[in-house]
């Protein structure tokens, strides 16, 4: 909510990606990738392994810096501010503390008054159904339960964006079937979702449009619905399909 005399801030959001590449040990991982991101629909990065999926996603949100072209947001975070923008990966970081205490200090460092944190933690909690966890140590939970933990630290800072990695890679269906349904909230709050995932099943349940990555090339992007119906390019159509593609 903001104040009267304030300006609300402006959305961050679309996110350009103009011409980037990035290369590593002699390899071109990311090859003039060209992208717009906007507010609203889910969108779920797709391709073959070492495609170039993860490292995309890290170019994103900031954590690798391109070796070419542009990165901007329409807004950018300001020094001091609220987190705006925030990723979880598929192993998240659990410290020694409480579960609750882990949700606090997730905003704590993102520069939320004391008074403010339980107030926002708790709830957190309670939407991802960690509420009857909020004092056990987060590092005893279960590792579905650790990223929904991971997810709910997130959730509270009221993001703009939020980038997901494989975030129910090695989970067991019913903690998949979990994770799921606290991405599709957070989704429907009005957080943008940008996911990477090699489940096609998953990117069919939670896809509101698909990118489709192979060699570090966006060789498609379409609506869930008309990529899943037929694929526009043939290395999406086989990897739809389970072929092998390389």
């Amino acid at each position: 909510m903001v104040e009267a005399g304030m300006r609300a801030p402006s959305s961050l959001l679309p996110l350009v990606l103009e011409k980037v590449s990035f290369a590593a040990g002699g390899r071109r991982i990311i090859d003039e990738v060209s992208l717009v991101l906007e507010a609203g629909p889910r969108t779920v990065i797709l391709g073959p392994n070492g495609a170039g999926k993860s490292v995309l996603l890290r170019l994103c949100h900031g954590l690798l810096a391109p070796t070419g072209g542009r990165i901007g947001w329409n807004a950018p975070e300001r020094g001091g501010g609220p987190r705006r923008h925030a990723m979880v990966f598929q192993r998240p970081v659990m410290l020694r503390r409480s579960a609750l205490a882990n949700v606090a200090y997730g905003l704590k460092v993102a520069g939320v008054a004391r008074a403010e944190r339980d107030a926002r933690a708790r709830p957190a909690l309670e939407r991802l159904g960690l509420g009857h966890l909020a004092a056990r140590p987060a590092r005893v939970l279960s590792g579905g339960e650790q990223q929904r933990l991971a997810l709910a630290r997130a959730w509270a800072l009221n993001l703009e964006v939020l980038f997901l990695d494989e975030p129910t890679a090695n989970l067991d269906p019913g903690a998949t079937r979990e994770v799921e349904a606290a991405i599709a909230a957070i989704g429907a709050s009005g957080t943008k979702i940008v996911m990477v995932t090699h489940d096609l099943g998953q990117a069919r349940r939670l896809a509101d449009e698909v990118v489709f990555l192979h060699a570090g090339r966006v060789v498609e992007r379409a609506p869930a619905a008309r990529f899943f119906a037929g694929p526009a390019s043939a290395e999406a159509a086989a990897f739809v399909k389970g072929e092998l593609v390389w």
